[in-house]
Parts: C-alpha cells; structure tokens; sequence
C-alpha cells in the first residue's frame, strides 16, 4: 500500500501511548489520539460524501486537531488543499474556484467570508474547526467509530494540493503525490538523524511545505514527538528549547532569538540540531548564532514543487551562505539560456530532478510542460551556482533579477555587498522602472540605528562591485516586507517605490 498514513502508521511507537506532541500549554497527545481522531474525521468525510480524489480545503488556525484533519485526508485518500488564514474573499474566491472542493473546513472567522463565495453546486459540507479544538467538524466527529480503513492507492496519486504564492500572477495548483512526500519525508530523516528519541521544536505554520512536510512529516516518518507552539516567540523558544533535540525554523526566529539577551549556550546545551530555511539565511546570522551558541545551523533548500532539494549535512563542513549539496536520489544542476549545463561558480538557472518532484500544476498541463525539460528537469526559476565541493548558493528568483541597460543583475550579490557593511542589520535590492536603462537597481536597508547615508553606501558599493550593479538610490525603511515564511516580498517594494525612484 503506497498511501502516506499506512507508512506513518509502520513507523507509529509499539506503545501507541507514547507521546506524540505536548502543546505549549501542556496538553499531552499520543500517538494512539492521533489514530484514533484521525480515523473519526476520516470517517466523518466519507459519512459527508467526499470520494476518494476530492479535494477537502482548509483555511483554520494551527492547532492539535489540524494535524488530525491533514492526516484523517490522506488515510481517506481526499487530497487535502491548505489555505494561508491571511487569505481574504477575493483570494479564496479563485482557490475554490480553482480547487473544486467538495468539503471546506474554515474558522468561525472566515465562515462569512467563504460563504460569500461559495459556488451555487459542488460543495457537500461547510465545516468549522477553532484553534481550542471546538467546531462543527469535531462534534460530527466525536462520536463516530476510532477505526477507518486506509483506502489503497497508487503511490502517485495526488495527497496535497497547495498553490504557489501568486506574486506574478495567478497562483498556481502543485499536486504532490504520496510517494513525493514519502521519499522527501524519509530522504530528510536519513540525511539529518532523526530518530525517535527526538523531540521537534514545532513553532511554523501548518499551511507550508516547511512546517506541515520537513516538519510534521519527519517526526511521524521516525515516531519522534514534538513541542507543538502555535507560532513562533522568542521568550517562549527559549523556555521551549531545553526540551528540545531539533528546531526548525525560517532566518527570522534565528535573527530575534540572537536578539534576546536570554538566548545563550545554556538554552541549547540539550538540542543536537538547528534547520533553517525558507529563505535565504545570512552569513552574519550563521556566524553569529555560531560564536553565541556553538551550534552551526543547518541550512537546507526546496519549494512548493519539490520538497527539499539539498542540504547541508549533519556531518560534515555546514558552509555559510549555501544550501549544501543534493540530497540522495536528488540531481540538481545548473544550466545557461540555453540550456547547457554550467560549472565553476558561474550562475545559471536551477534544475532538480527526483522522486521529490511533483508531476505537475493542477488543470496546467502547458504550464506543466513549460516548466520541464525534455531530459524531466525541473526549473526552479532560481539562479544558482555550484562550487567545487557541490555545495548550491542561491543568488535569487529569476523573476527577481534586474536588467540595466541590457546587463543582469542578481540582487543578492549586491544584498551581500550591502549587507556585510557595519550597521546594516539587513537589505533588499530590486530593480525599478527606468526612462534610460529599463531597470534601476535599487536598495532599501534596515539599519541598526547606526548613522548611515546613501553617499556612504554606493562608494562601499561602488569599490566591490561593476558600476552597473551599484545601486542608483538607497531608501532606509523600518522593515521589510514578509510573508508567513519570512520571504521578503521584493514585489511589495517594487510596487511601494516604482515612482519614487523616478
């Protein structure tokens, strides 16, 4: 049987009481809750007409019983289609639209929103599930049978549907198979020692690959446990952390941990591993939590599409500002324009290959086939390059990079520039409309509070970089723009300073 759960289920502690997550309240759940609940929602889905390849949509706050719904999905083989909570009527709109669900779960929140738009046919059951655990899901649940067969399918077959984040245009659908999630999950509990003395700090979303895939998927493919906090604080990470074997998280949750002048060695002295990803991890970071912790985090690289790609290892020389090398079954390689491979540090587009990859954009298939090469490589849309050892740095989105006056420029190499400079605390670099060249390249920093100027930081540029890669403005901002992953949301700034740089 190639359903995701039934893999779970084999890898379940003999004791079924044995812990599976404390939340950070306190409440305890075994892995004997987690089967039983499952099996009840399971059932409720089917009592409500879902067919096996239904899509079920869930827009709910992260919470014991989310998990229960994710897994009650896969053992009914519905494909389970996670929402960001931030999503608002004309956003869900074309999700539903798009996705055809035939059960949607939403907080009480969002039930007039979704209602709004709901179709006029197709949708057999509205369901609400509160981060406490109340709902309409849980009542029709409760007193059904803590039994469900899991239904057999192929291990291609679609487990998840999650859509990409839409900055260039309409989202797209990623179908990801159980087989997908199976081998990334057990690729990633191989590579970084997981085992099920484990215990996961657990601080992401559950509506992302990150948390709900590399995290949840790890921990039930090694019958670890987890601390189960419904986001991420710093005073709460610290208290947390002693308990903890393993923390993931995005370079934000590393930059305020560093920030508290309570996180120190001490709070780390029983974790043997730190993971960051999501978006790119600064070298300064790493150095930093390096000196301040004597841990080196572990940075590590995927997307939507394919699960994660590469790693650093967990044994092994961890290289500030590269997302390491492949991980096993995965081919990555980086091509030119024309889709020649590369080598020796030069940049060029990223291409994966694996049993992690998706077959593709849900009722897409020209965009799918876009998307791949004839040889069945991937294109990321990220530009890359390889060192000699094989170690992968990202240099940025392809749809990120600016082009001056016919030249490209790739925003991170400028980012580093800008970044390396004493009391820079971070920047982002885009590229702007522009009469003469097309595109301007521009720089918004966050400082330190250190006295800086614009003056100051194009001369700094001006000496470590071609003069078509130094910045023709510079703006100091308070923040940059994220999304719920901690990317920086480069098309926010593109649209906040297109006029003002002109």
């Amino acid at each position: 049987m190639s359903n995701l759960y039934s893999n779970f289920q084999e890898k379940f502690p003999v004791d079924l009481t044995n812990e599976f997550l404390v939340t950070s309240d306190g409440r305890p759940v075994s892995y004997k809750e987690l089967d039983e609940t499952s099996a009840r929602i399971a059932n409720c889905l089917i009592d409500l007409g879902g067919s096996p390849g239904d899509r079920i949509t869930v827009q709910v706050e992260k919470s014991v019983e989310s998990i229960f719904l994710y897994l009650a999905c896969l053992r009914a083989g519905l494909v389970y289609h996670p929402l960001n909570t931030a999503y608002k009527s004309s956003e869900l709109s074309f999700f539903i639209e798009n996705a055809e669900p035939s059960i949607i779960v939403c907080s009480n929140d969002a039930l007039n929103a979704i209602e709004s738009v709901l179709p006029e046919e197709g949708i057999k059951a509205l369901l609400t599930l509160e981060a406490d655990g109340s709902g309409t899901l849980m009542d029709k649940a409760s007193n059904l049978s803590s039994h469900s067969e899991i239904m057999k399918c192929i291990g291609s077959e679609t487990a998840t549907l999650l859509y990409s984040s839409g900055t260039t245009g309409k989202p797209k659908g990623i179908m990801l198979s159980h087989d997908n999630l199976l081998h990334n999950g057990e690729t990633l509990v191989n590579t970084w020692g997981f085992s099920s003395s484990d215990r996961l700090l657990h601080m992401l979303p559950i509506y992302h690959v990150h948390g709900l895939f590399v995290g949840l998927n790890t921990v039930l493919l090694s019958g670890a446990s987890m601390t189960w906090c419904k986001s991420f604080n710093d005073e709460e990470a610290i208290e947390k952390l002693p308990d903890c074997s393993v923390m993931m998280g995005v370079p934000t949750y590393y930059t305020r941990l560093l920030a508290n002048n309570r996180f120190n060695a001490k709070c780390c002295s029983n974790t043997r591993l730190f993971i960051s990803g999501s978006a790119p991890l600064l070298s300064e970071t790493f150095i930093n939590f390096q000196e301040q912790t004597g841990h080196t985090i572990l940075e590590r690289y995927g997307m939507t599409e394919t699960g994660m790609n590469t790693s650093n290892p967990l044994k092994g020389k961890r290289k500030a500002g590269t997302v390491g090398p492949s991980l096993p079954g995965v081919t990555v390689r980086i091509v030119d324009e024309l889709g020649k491979e590369i080598t020796d540090d030069e940049t060029g587009d990223l291409q994966v290959k694996g049993p992690n990859v998706f077959s593709g954009y849900w009722r897409m298939p020209d965009k799918t086939a876009e998307d791949f090469t004839e040889d069945g490589f991937f294109n990321t849309g990220d530009k890359a390059t390889i060192d000699s050892d094989d170690y992968v740095s990202i240099v940025g989105r392809e749809k990120d990079m600016i082009i001056t006056g016919g030249l490209n420029v790739y925003p991170k190499e400028v980012e580093l520039v800008i970044d390396d400079i004493l009391g820079v605390t971070e920047s982002a670099v885009v590229g702007v409309a522009d009469s003469d060249f097309g595109e301007a390249v521009v720089a918004m920093i966050v400082s330190d509070g250190s006295i800086l100027n614009e003056e100051k930081i194009i001369s700094i540029c001006k000496d470590q970089l071609a003069n078509f890669k130094v910045p023709k403005q510079i703006y100091f901002i308070e923040d940059l723009p994220r999304n719920a992953m901690g990317k920086i949301q480069k098309n926010l700034l593109r649209e906040r300073f297109k006029t003002e740089s002109n």
